[in-house]
């Protein structure tokens, strides 16, 4: 007799280890029942399982960040790089993603790593470095719509790295050296286009205005007399000169007249 109670105990105790599951807030577990899938996942909570009967997988519905490795790609103009991404998807259906397809997760790794080399070696190199919001929209919609059968969302892709080889990381940086260059040049030349600009509007009130020339004189005086030099330079307006230079052209007129005669 105490024999039977122990073995109906270890037997009460082995069923209920096989029949009792308890799942997470963020889990679910599809149920086949003698092969055949449950109508509706079952969880969070406690879960009551028939013995050899029932067969439950479980499935978490939290947002699973995967990396995708590096792909080798050869873009649209001949350009051969590398490139990675990383991907963020959640199980939005636990029996599609169990019963459609195998393992969803290494299948979603698989189909991100050929959609990332499909869409990379359409776009030139130029459009992946400067556009890469409009590549991550196009890899987030190609892997959506074919992950949707699987009763997985993917919500976000992001290229992370673009690992471009050492002769066209060269070439870049002098093409940004030449832009950087001509940038400079032309903001020189802006500059001396409005210097010459505004020297010629200077000129124009100088000629109208005479004395504002001889009031600029006395402001270069002013300051230059208030540096501390040795040796100061006055410049003198050739005004000053003209009744002497009117003078020796007379006397030498006359000289000529003279000899002349």
């Amino acid at each position: 007799m105490p024999y039977t109670i122990i073995f109906l105990i270890v037997l009460a105790v082995l069923f209920l280890a096989s029949a009792i599951r308890i799942l997470n807030e963020y889990e679910r577990g599809v149920i086949f029942r003698l092969g055949r899938v449950m109508d509706r996942a079952k969880g969070p909570g406690l879960i009551i399982l028939i013995p050899v009967v029932d067969r439950m997988v479980k499935i978490s519905l939290r947002l699973v960040a995967m990396d995708v490795p590096p792909q080798d790609v050869i873009t649209r103009d001949n350009v051969s790089v590398k490139v990675n991404a990383v991907i963020y998807f959640r199980v939005m259906d636990s029996i599609k993603a169990v019963v459609e397809v195998e393992n969803y997760l290494y299948a979603t790794s698989q189909l991100a790593q050929t959609t990332l080399r499909s869409v990379c070696g359409q776009a030139e190199l130029d459009e992946l470095l400067s556009d890469r919001d409009k590549i991550n929209s196009q890899l987030q919609e190609i892997l959506d719509k074919h992950t949707d059968p699987w009763g997985v969302k993917v919500t976000t892709v992001e290229v992370k790295h673009i690992d471009l080889p050492q002769d066209m990381q060269r070439a870049m940086a002098r093409q940004a050296e030449a832009e950087r260059e001509r940038r400079a040049k032309v903001i020189n030349a802006e500059g001396e286009h409005q210097a010459a600009n505004r020297l010629a509007q200077a000129a124009e009130i100088i000629s109208e205005h005479p004395m504002a020339l001889q009031l600029r004189y006395l402001q270069t005086l002013r300051e230059v007399s208030a540096e501390n030099n040795s040796t100061t330079l006055f410049p003198i307006p050739i005004d000053l000169f003209r009744p002497f230079l009117k003078l020796a052209e007379m006397v030498e007129k006359s000289e000529k007249e003279g000899s002349s005669t």
